[in-house]
């Protein structure tokens, strides 16, 4: 976990649980599983058990020490809303949330189903935005589950984009990422399932933010579509910053209504 990260759609990353399972397509080449296997057996890493499910309580504070307002990615490395992670730590999860209003959290999820059916039990503020990850038509039922959940911002990690999707169910969504995947095993992204979720987005008002091509060197592939670079925040960013179009690390960040 770092307060300052690489990804760049967040400032920060915050890891109060670590390691995973994969449940779904876009899981296959998972970064967060390769990062942390390199380090499986290394005595006193972070990740000495790779990427094995575990609680990180030591670190649920660690927001709270950040003073400069940040964007924070949570869970970066695992799934908050993994079936083995107690109802009670993710409810200790959202009380530092609440807790550290100077912050906006990014929670980020592929098992939407418990999202939906815990939410009732979790309390959520205005700095807590809920996500979900899409990554084909086939997984769009996870905006259904998302549309139900009381929080103030939804969006959509639709990423990596492995295959078009045609209808993308944006009613009550405040924004949308999309991304390719990236990694020497890489599946392909094609422009022109990008640009019509780009145009999707536009005509519903909803902010777009291509984050990368991706591939093999994606520093190279960069994240430039059609002549410009896509950076737009949903409004939660605009009411969090003053003014509304602001740099953050180098970044450009363009805050757009819904």
């Amino acid at each position: 976990m770092s307060d300052q990260s690489a990804i760049e759609w967040t400032d920060a990353t915050w890891n109060p649980v670590r390691g995973c399972t994969k449940i779904s397509p876009g899981c296959k080449h998972c970064y967060a599983e390769t990062l942390a296997e390199r380090f499986r057996g290394v005595p006193g890493h972070p990740f000495e058990q790779g990427f094995d499910l575990r609680l990180v309580p030591e670190a649920l504070e660690l927001p709270l020490r950040w003073r400069r307002s940040r964007l924070v990615f949570v869970n970066s490395m695992s799934d908050l809303f993994h079936e083995r992670i107690p109802l009670a730590y993710i409810q200790k999860v959202f009380a530092v949330m609440r807790e550290a209003k100077q912050h906006q959290f990014q929670v980020l999820t592929k098992r939407a189903g418990r999202l939906e059916d815990l939410a009732p039990q979790l309390e959520f503020a205005s700095n807590i935005w809920m996500g979900v990850s899409v990554e084909s038509a086939a997984y769009t039922w996870r905006i259904e589950h998302l549309r139900r959940v009381p929080a103030n911002t939804r969006f959509l990690s639709v990423e990596p984009l492995l295959g078009p999707i045609d209808d993308l169910p944006l009613e009550g969504i405040h924004w949308a990422i999309v991304g390719g995947e990236s990694g020497h095993r890489a599946r392909p992204m094609q422009v022109e399932w990008v640009r019509s979720i780009r145009d999707q987005c536009r005509r519903a008002r909803v902010p777009f933010f291509f984050k990368q091509w991706g591939g093999v060197f994606k520093s190279r592939t960069g994240r430039v579509l059609d002549g410009r670079t896509w950076d737009e925040m949903p409004a939660a960013f605009q009411d969090a910053v003053q003014p509304p179009a602001m740099r953050v690390d180098g970044r450009v960040h363009l805050a757009v209504g819904a």
